[in-house]
């Protein structure tokens, strides 16, 4: 693998676990809509990753599409306030990696999550000046293949490797021509990376002995 000059990072599972708290805005979502649902954080994190579009069918099959966008989108504004006040778990070594690695690489963060959500993430997790840039699924509605194109586009990557912790991770990166460097911590499991590294600070270490 060629030595990379970016680092664009996965976030849930990556970077923190925020499943408890994502369960409990759609289940404070379900019960003031009057929706007899329960999600537990099992059945959440078994689709963390996904794009939103597949997590509304499977979440919610009874519904037709334009009812799950509107409630998805109900969730997003409850997450929102959510976030701020529950936050979640940042994996260890997460956040002085980060400031590290952003001495010698641009860093930036790609998630299949709701616009906002990475924001709120970097705000609660004090990194601002560590991130160059971010893009979530929710902006666009693209998959992360797209995505990954986009900040090499307008950044002039030459050298980008995609960091994730799901299968699917794996596969857009390959779509999108990248290495793709897999953390095994996260929520998911595959064979098919070019790096693997079972905690953060082996990965910061690795990255920054190029």
């Amino acid at each position: 693998m060629t030595k990379p000059d970016s680092l664009i990072f996965d976030m849930d599972g990556t970077l923190w676990d925020a499943v408890d708290t994502y369960a409990h805005s759609w289940n404070v979502m379900f019960k003031e809509l009057g929706i007899d649902k329960n999600i537990d954080r099992a059945q959440l994190a078994g689709m963390v990753g996904w794009e939103g579009k597949k997590v509304i069918e499977v979440m919610m099959p009874e519904f037709e599409p334009d009812k799950r966008w509107e409630i998805y989108a109900q969730v997003n504004e409850k997450r929102k306030v959510l976030i701020p006040e529950m936050g979640g778990i940042l994996y260890p070594g997460v956040l002085e990696g980060l400031k590290q690695l952003a001495q010698k690489y641009q860093l930036f963060i790609l998630s299949n999550c709701a616009a906002g959500v990475i924001r709120q993430f970097i705000d609660w997790a004090g990194i601002d000046e560590h991130i160059k840039d971010e893009i979530a699924y929710g902006i666009n509605f693209m998959p992360k293949q797209h995505n990954i194109k986009l900040l090499t586009g307008k950044y002039d990557l030459k050298n980008p490797v995609y960091v994730g912790d799901t299968e699917g991770d794996g596969h857009q990166s390959r779509l999108a021509g990248i290495p793709f460097v897999f953390v095994s911590y996260g929520f998911g499991q595959t064979d098919d990376y070019d790096l693997k590294f079972d905690d953060f600070n082996t990965l910061t270490a690795h990255f920054l002995n190029l």
